[in-house]
């Protein structure tokens, strides 16, 4: 029977062992050590074609701009760009990075709530397509650089029009509480200021709802939204909008295999099994705000319009596995654990006042979810920790696991995981799971797992190298890219001892 995490041509079980296009997960672990990332070139291009569609269901310009915070190395920036792709950056360094791998300014946006001058200035001097302003204060810090540089800065506004969605708390980027944009009437205001300025050029407006959206219907929400700002612009400052940015945030299916699944609350389970194609969110956004256009006789303000797409997660998360081995196991008895857990609940429900019929901690069911029916605690320590994998620890983030060794083995044996940080939260499941827990309290793998055997984290493409870092003097891991081509290029080395103290002055 074929794995449910199989992707044909691209993740698959070949004799019992992980093949990553074609290529041998084993050898390239025993090749590169291990933790290692591995990124599929073919993959990437797959993900953007499939973002692309979405322009054959609409009547404008699209312009797919991929999120670089995702992943900035530069190889994975190249083949963005050989993929016609453009560009979202962050920050200056950001937009160094882009120039240097041949981007040019047309093809990049930049967005970010703390732009400093310098980086303002390279925007300007580098001619890109828009500069996201975030405030009022930052537009107006804009336009006196552009004075100064005697240039004409090209500047979308983003809005933050309160529109919730089901994702995590974290990744909630278009609510009042959020810290990006700025109001819909800030935003006019800006448009009336700035109207005549011989040093900005208004050209859009902006928003962005968020990351991991596990329904589509926002997306129309938000589309509306841009469009309403757009008529509103224009009829009372004249000015026609050249494009409307609708962000990004598309989700990856995290539990297409779902073995796992009845391990989480409700609504993370929705959330990680999001899956919908984007071209039919734009499709379906791109139709109702299409008759609301020609309702109010304002269709001419979508004519020669372009909309922008600002993709990351959806990019790159799939393309990018992660190379584990296991270096520890040791055992504890579950009965001994189970007793302290409940009598700490049985404790704390007596010390606080709850409403009649509440109680605190986990139900009967989730106690049965969180705990098989075994007598022992196997734990396998990995080398692969929070370090390199941060999304695990600040949001509970979950990637599929599997064995890369026994790919095609039944997956049913729960171990405790964890990696190698002097770190107690450096674990693969929630340390709150008495607290109701949002990630497996255990990992389901082949039974008889053993020290030195190599495991293989699905799905950890986005957010993991671009936020890694060396706690606990740990060397950063090896990338490759597995190319079309069939071969493997190395595309970042591994940390030496000498990386360690780089910029350090002893």
């Amino acid at each position: 029977m074929q794995p449910s995490w199989e992707i044909k041509g691209f993740l698959e079980a070949n004799n019992n062992r992980l093949d990553i296009n074609g290529v041998s997960a084993i050898e390239l672990a025993e090749k590169y050590g291990t933790p290692l990332f591995v990124f599929s070139e073919s993959r990437i291009k797959h993900n953007i074609e499939r973002l692309k569609r979405a322009e054959n269901f609409i009547d404008c310009k699209l312009k797919v701009c991929y999120a670089a915070k995702a992943n900035s190395n530069m190889a994975i920036l190249r083949t963005v760009k050989n993929a016609d792709c453009d560009l979202e950056v962050n920050s200056g360094g950001e937009l160094w990075k882009a120039v240097q791998v041949g981007f040019k300014g047309e093809q990049i946006i930049f967005n970010g709530t703390s732009k400093e001058i310098w980086e303002i200035e390279n925007a300007i001097k580098a001619e890109i397509y828009a500069i996201q302003v975030d405030s009022l204060f930052e537009l107006s810090l804009i336009e006196e650089t552009a004075r100064r540089l005697k240039k004409r800065a090209n500047v979308s506004l983003r809005l933050v029009p309160e529109i919730e969605t089901n994702t995590h708390s974290g990744l909630q980027t278009a609510l009042l509480t959020s810290k990006f944009g700025m109001m819909p009437d800030e935003a006019l205001s800006a448009f009336h200021q700035y109207k005549d300025s011989n040093f900005l050029n208004l050209c859009g407006v902006h928003l962005h709802i968020g990351s991991q959206n596990p329904e589509s219907a926002p997306y129309a929400e938000a589309f509306k939204t841009l469009f309403e700002n757009l008529v509103q612009i224009y009829e009372e400052t004249e000015i026609k909008l050249s494009h409307i940015n609708l962000g990004g945030g598309f989700p990856v299916n995290y539990l297409r295999d779902a073995s796992h699944k009845n391990f989480f609350p409700e609504a993370e389970r929705e959330m990680f099994a999001a899956d919908f194609e984007p071209s039919d969110a734009i499709e379906n956004a791109w139709k109702i705000v299409k008759e609301s256009a020609e309702a109010s006789n304002a269709a001419h303000l979508l004519e020669n319009i372009t909309l922008l797409l600002e993709p990351g997660r959806s990019v790159i998360s799939d393309a990018g596995i992660c190379l584990t081995t296991v270096r520890n196991k040791k055992e504890r008895p579950v009965d001994e654990i189970n007793s302290i857990i409940q009598d700490k609940i049985d404790s704390r429900n007596k010390k606080e006042n709850f409403e009649e019929g509440t109680s605190f901690g986990i139900s009967s069911l989730e106690i049965s979810l969180a705990n098989p029916n075994i007598d022992r605690d196997t734990w396998l320590l990995t080398d692969a920790g929070f370090n390199i994998l941060l999304s695990m620890e600040t949001y509970k983030w979950y990637y599929h696991l599997i064995s890369a060794e026994r790919a095609s083995e039944p997956h049913d044996y729960p171990y405790k995981l964890a990696g190698p940080l002097c770190d107690g939260g450096d674990v693969y499941f929630d340390i709150e799971s008495n607290r109701g827990s949002r990630l497996p309290a255990y990992r389901l793998l082949p039974e008889n797992v053993q020290p030195n055997e190599i495991l293989a984290l699905l799905n950890c493409g986005a957010y993991s190298i671009a936020q890694m870092f060396q706690y606990n003097g740990r060397f950063l891991p090896t990338v490759v890219l597995t190319k079309e081509n069939g071969e493997v290029e190395l595309i970042r080395k591994r940390d030496d001892f000498e990386d360690l103290i780089t910029n350090d002055i002893w």
